[in-house]
């Protein structure tokens, strides 16, 4: 099978590395030094004590040097993928399915969406509704990534917990397609459960990133840290309510209690967020995915979303200021 990752970092990286393991065809689309570890000596997974290293992964910065595959995941976050909208026809044939693993709410989230806001575009995450008007949703499968990973250097990623990569139609469907998919992740070795309802489950993964991503990029904290002091643990709580009562009017379900999705991310320990990476290597924030769209939903569905707001407009000034000085922020060292 024909597999394209676009965005081979940590997560895109560690679902390529895992599918070509299994003797499929994948292309990595890649920039920078990342992509030139990968052209010189493949990429590498370090789970615990065990490497696994891709050696024949085609590997580019450019979408358009690909033919059409059978798989593309969309790896890249929500911010980046405008600018290539038009260069996707290259991988996208007429058969192939696209998966997207985007944190927060996707671009897609009404389209093909039984509810009074059908077809409604996002605009905190597709300004310009070049997602919106440039990729046909009937080509599309959710994904919600649960793993922890990061890129340890160039061409590197490790693995930090869990495998967990849910799937599912955006109408709901157990379609042959999305059996394909989830049969694949399975191959390599990740769990895919198939989704009836893939946007309660896009929810109850928002439900942490909105609330523990901000807020380690605010403190420089890891996510044990944040859950364990009490201040940051009742902030945390506040706007997993706040982002409930969206989702619920929406039709969402929370399946999980909120204090387990909190002792959930506890568990994980002393991880850096995605966001708190991001601000120490000096990147865009993934701000309107995880808290503007959800703001955004807020005043669609006239919820008043005070503690939303207010983390909003500082994670949004940190991203302004950091862009602004072109620095990285040095933050706190990994705890082993």
């Amino acid at each position: 099978m024909k597999v394209c990752v676009v965005g081979a970092g940590a997560i895109g990286g560690y679902m390529a590395i895992r599918i070509a393991s299994v003797g499929h065809e994948v292309s990595v689309v890649a920039r920078g030094p990342h992509l030139a570890a990968i052209k010189a000596n493949g990429m590498k997974l370090i789970e615990g004590d065990q490497e696994t290293i891709a050696q024949d992964l085609n590997a580019t910065d450019n979408i358009s040097d690909l033919c059409p595959q059978d798989i593309v995941l969309m790896a890249l976050k929500a911010h980046q993928i405008e600018p290539i909208v038009d260069k996707l026809s290259s991988v996208m044939g007429s058969e192939t399915v696209m998966v997207t693993l985007q944190n927060g709410i996707p671009w897609w989230y009404f389209q093909n969406f039984a509810g009074p806001y059908t077809n409604r575009p996002v605009l905190s995450v597709d300004p310009h509704r070049k997602l919106f008007d440039g990729i046909d949703p009937d080509c599309l499968i959710g994904c919600i990534a649960y793993p922890a990973t990061t890129i340890s250097e160039p061409g590197v990623v490790r693995h930090i917990e869990g495998n967990r990569f849910p799937v599912g139609e955006l109408d709901g469907q157990e379609s042959e397609r999305v059996q394909r998919v989830s049969t694949l992740f399975e191959e390599a070795g990740f769990k895919s459960r198939i989704l009836d309802d893939i946007r309660s489950e896009i929810w109850l993964k928002l439900w942490g990133n909105l609330t523990f991503n901000p807020i380690s990029a605010l403190t420089h904290s890891t996510l044990e840290d944040i859950c364990r002091f009490p201040l940051t643990r009742e902030l945390s709580a506040n706007m997993m309510i706040e982002a409930q009562t969206i989702g619920e009017r929406l039709g969402a379900h929370f399946r999980v209690p909120m204090e387990k999705r909190i002792a959930g991310a506890e568990a994980v320990g002393s991880h850096k967020t995605s966001m708190l990476q991001d601000v120490e290597q000096g990147k865009p924030l993934e701000i309107e995915g995880m808290l503007g769209a959800v703001i955004e939903l807020a005043a669609l569905t006239k919820i008043e979303v005070p503690t939303l707001k207010a983390l909003y407009a500082c994670v949004s000034l940190l991203d302004q200021t950091v862009q602004a000085s072109r620095v990285k922020i040095k933050g706190i060292q990994d705890r082993q």
